[in-house]
């Protein structure tokens, strides 16, 4: 099989790395790709916002299977245009990409198939906003209605901070994803990633993570696009996913068919678990990053099988099996990061922390005289796997204290609840 996998980031990577291990595939092409990319694919220079040229590529190339990585692409209709060239593509249409691309559609959603969520408004204007979040009180929840890269969320603990997040959205901060807003009550609990394999009417589930979204070590600090990830969620039980495919996974097909926009690709639950059950936060209609890394450690199957599978409507005579390991990706991110990162800094020793059970995902990085520097926010993606969540959080952090680059910053504590809960046995 001939593929294209669009993105260039550490999910990106890590779907190269494993695609490339397929005995199915006989050419890998990235568009635009990375560094630590072009060494599972042939890197090409194509304007993955020009559709057609994507096309073109694709006809020229006789691509079999275009993958598309990011969300962006996605809820531009790329898939879209694509399939109206008869090129199979693994991701949602523009349709129903709008799980992603605007949250007040998906909370809408959850209130018209009664699926599991928090209590919410919808706001087009400042006033109303201010209005609704005065009367609730805090703490409480701002997201950005569109895409802002995954840092139009903000989790205000008091009403300045609530209030300060809706001046940003509307005044501009996260350009068109803010012009609304949706405000939510703040839910408690601990909070983990599902993810499914869709294929418009099957939904397969597809492994568990938790995440770290916010900078610093404890919890604290601004939400960022995830600092850090383990697989699997101790908390996300065989029980807690039958709950989660009966309550919400399931649901959502339902209700996205009787829209007219059958859900094909990934489907990314974020929720929050708590002794009531599973709620849902949000979804993504694309793999987590880092999430991405680690199940792509952990699966045993033949990742490009799947996804054929997914892009074929064949999920329901499909299964996923998983290694026993835990697998940890602990991020590395450039100073400045969240906000303004600084880049072109060399990176040392990426080759020499890699090894058994360990590998180096990049997400940020590029090429400079020779040299690997820093090419954005979050760089590089550190995994490993081991026979507990601990025993990969100690190979994930060995490996990364033998990479050299005084700019570049983590969290020294990924897996902390999970490596508790392993303590505590």
């Amino acid at each position: 099989m001939r593929v294209l996998l669009i993105g260039s980031g550490g999910r990106e990577h890590a779907l190269a790395w494993k695609i490339a291990a397929s005995p199915l595939l006989t050419k890998l092409y990235a568009a635009p790709g990375n560094p630590g990319i072009g060494g599972e694919a042939e890197l090409v220079t194509l304007d993955i916002a020009d559709h057609a040229a994507v096309a073109r590529f694709c006809t020229e190339k006789k691509i079999d299977l275009v993958v598309v990585g990011p969300e962006g692409p996605l809820v531009a209709g790329i898939a879209d245009d694509l399939r109206a060239e008869n090129i199979r593509v693994f991701g949602p249409s523009r349709a129903a990409a709008r799980l992603e691309g605007s949250k007040g559609f998906t909370k809408d959603l959850c209130a018209k198939y009664a699926i599991p969520t928090a209590a919410y408004g919808r706001f087009g204007d400042l006033a109303s906003a201010r209005a609704y979040v005065e009367r609730m009180g805090a703490p409480i929840v701002i997201k950005a209605d569109g895409l802002a890269a995954g840092k139009g969320v903000t989790v205000a603990i008091n009403l300045a901070e609530a209030l300060a997040a809706l001046d940003a959205c509307f005044d501009g901060s996260f350009g068109q994803a803010g012009a609304e807003v949706v405000v939510e009550e703040f839910l408690t609990g601990e909070e983990a990633s599902f993810f499914c394999l869709c294929d418009g009417v099957t939904a397969l589930p597809f492994g568990t993570a938790q995440d770290h979204k916010r900078l610093s070590d404890g919890d604290v600090g601004p939400n960022t696009g995830g600092m850090g990830a383990y697989s699997p969620a101790p908390v996300m039980t065989p029980e807690m996913i039958d709950r989660t495919m009966r309550e919400i996974v399931e649901p959502t097909m339902r209700g996205m068919a009787e829209l007219g926009a059958p859900f094909s690709g990934v489907l990314f639950a974020g929720l929050m678990i708590s002794d009531n059950g599973p709620k849902l936060i949000e979804y993504n209609t694309r793999f987590g990053d880092p999430e991405c890394q680690v199940l792509m450690m952990r699966l045993k199957d033949d990742l490009l099988v799947l996804l054929n599978a997914a892009a074929d409507g064949q999920l329901a005579h499909t299964s996923v099996r998983w290694r026993n390991e835990a697998a940890l990706t602990v991020v590395m991110a450039a100073k400045g990061y969240p906000g303004t990162p600084e880049k072109g800094s060399v990176i040392r020793g990426v080759e020499q922390a890699a090894g058994d059970g360990v590998e180096i995902f990049h997400a940020g990085t590029a090429i400079d005289s020779g040299a690997l520097v820093a090419n954005g926010g979050r760089v590089l993606g550190v995994t490993a796997t081991g026979g507990t969540v601990g025993e990969a959080q100690r190979q994930a952090y060995a490996a990364l204290d033998r990479i050299d680059w005084p700019q570049g910053f983590c969290r020294r504590d990924i897996g902390w609840q999970a490596v508790a809960r392993e303590q505590a046995r």
